[in-house]
């Protein structure tokens, strides 16, 4: 694999461990909020929620900057963000202000969830496109593990009532670092095409190590000045109805698992499961290295096994790890022995084990692939939009559904992962090892 396109895509995909880490950081510092700002469930709900609300509203919008500014600058101002969403969170002088700067954390994550995968997706072959892309899914994984791991050793040093934001401050260093490295990545060489600047879209194409320099050029070209020619398109019309309701159907289950219900409120739920404080806090960061060993795994067979396979085993884990999930919740209750928490734990790891091989490495991948070149940061906003939109409304309801019975919560999600499967098996196209210009040609036919 050629080194610089390497390089590049790791650095971009610094936005995904942002994203992760983002995410991820509140699900330490839930009791500190409820407790500092004399939060209800449904106030709490509402406060993990407000970064999402950012998200939907950045991934809505960020596709007009990444056609406009480009790819790798829309990728400059997004560090800005994540990097004055951190200070400002962890200095918040009240309620209204931490929702403020959690808010542009969320427009930061909503917009690098469809600029780094767009942009590692245009600098990559087809070849190799799957496993460049789950890069962006590999450091979203390593993000949130990290916020895991800092939130567990931050909690050891016992920094009192600053604890909740010492962790929301760590994240300002890694951001500093993505907007240091975003300088030194090229441009993406179809944003140049666009651009009429050919010459330089060829010298990226060069550098990323491109065997037919001269024919993706001329296959960039044409993609452009038909679109071109067709002025600037709607998304929403028929030639793109399949590659919209493949978007919104994949995003939607997504979510629709309870993924973000684990990944923000995981010390809660094995405190539900009879966890003590330090102890869920570590089985926090057990859940995080199941999530990043299979993430790696899934990156090193996405572009063998394709994309439908690993939606398949994803699938059915999902649904065996949830039922199981809802059953001890069910039987247990409030009153957990040690085996109903060790099932609890043990289900979760098997739940996000699926997530990572399936879902969570498939998704950015996709919606990266189906849409065309003329409308793919379109279908990518609406596809990520729909992601955040589903995200936030788990998010906001899980702690007051939680408040009624856990065994409501997963037995919903399990019963919403086997019409994923049947969706999977019925309807989802494969798209490994096939061209972007090819994709969009088999989709809109």
């Amino acid at each position: 694999m050629n080194a610089t396109l390497l390089r590049c895509s790791i650095i971009a995909a610094l936005g995904g461990l942002l994203f992760g880490f983002d995410t991820a950081v509140i699900s330490g510092t839930t009791d500190h909020l409820r407790a500092v700002f004399d939060l209800s469930g449904a106030l709490l709900g509402f406060t993990v929620a407000s970064a999402l609300i950012g998200t939907i509203l950045g991934a809505l919008f960020a596709g007009h900057p990444a056609d406009r500014i480009g790819r790798r600058d829309s990728l400059v101002w997004i560090a800005v963000l994540y990097l004055v969403s951190a200070v400002g969170s962890a200095a918040a002088w009240d309620w209204y202000s931490f929702l403020a700067f959690r808010w542009l954390g969320g427009l930061a994550v909503g917009a690098s969830s469809v600029v780094a995968p767009m942009y590692i997706a245009e600098i990559s072959p087809a070849r190799l496109r799957g496993r460049l892309v789950a890069i962006t899914q590999f450091n979203i994984v390593l993000g949130i593990l990290l916020a895991y791991l800092s939130n567990y050793g931050i909690a050891g040093l016992e920094y009192g009532e600053f604890e909740w934001r010492v962790m929301f401050g760590v994240e300002a260093l890694p951001a500093a670092v993505f907007l240091v490295l975003m300088f030194a990545t090229p441009r993406s060489p179809r944003w140049l095409v666009a651009q009429g600047r050919s010459g330089a879209a060829a010298q990226v194409l060069v550098m990323v190590g491109a065997k037919d320099v001269q024919r993706e050029l001329s296959e960039i070209e044409a993609s452009l000045a038909e679109s071109a020619a067709g002025g600037d398109e709607a998304l929403i019309q028929p030639k793109y109805r399949r590659s919209v309701r493949l978007a919104v159907a994949i995003a939607t289950f997504n979510q629709l698992s309870g993924i973000n219900a684990l990944m923000y409120y995981a010390p809660h739920i094995f405190r539900m499961a009879g966890a003590g404080s330090e102890s869920s806090l570590a089985q926090a960061v057990i859940v995080g290295c199941t999530n990043l060993v299979f993430t790696m795994a899934a990156l090193l067979v996405i572009d063998r096994f394709g994309r439908r396979k690993l939606m398949v085993a994803g699938s059915v884990g999902y649904i065996v790890s949830l039922a199981a999930t809802a059953t001890a919740f069910y039987r247990y209750g409030t009153e957990f022995s040690s085996f109903g928490s060790m099932v609890v734990l043990g289900s979760l790891m098997v739940f996000i084990a699926s997530h990572a091989f399936g879902q969570g490495a498939v998704i950015w991948v996709y919606l990266s692939e189906i849409f065309p070149n003329r409308v793919r940061a379109k279908g990518q906003a609406l596809g990520s939009f729909t992601h955040w939109a589903f995200a936030a409304a788990i998010s906001w309801t899980f702690p007051v559904i939680a408040e009624i019975s856990g065994g409501h919560a997963f037995s919903f999600y399990s019963s919403m992962m086997v019409l994923q499967l049947i969706w999977v098996l019925k309807v989802m196209p494969e798209t490994k090892g096939v061209p972007l210009e090819e994709i969009q040609k088999r989709l809109s036919s």
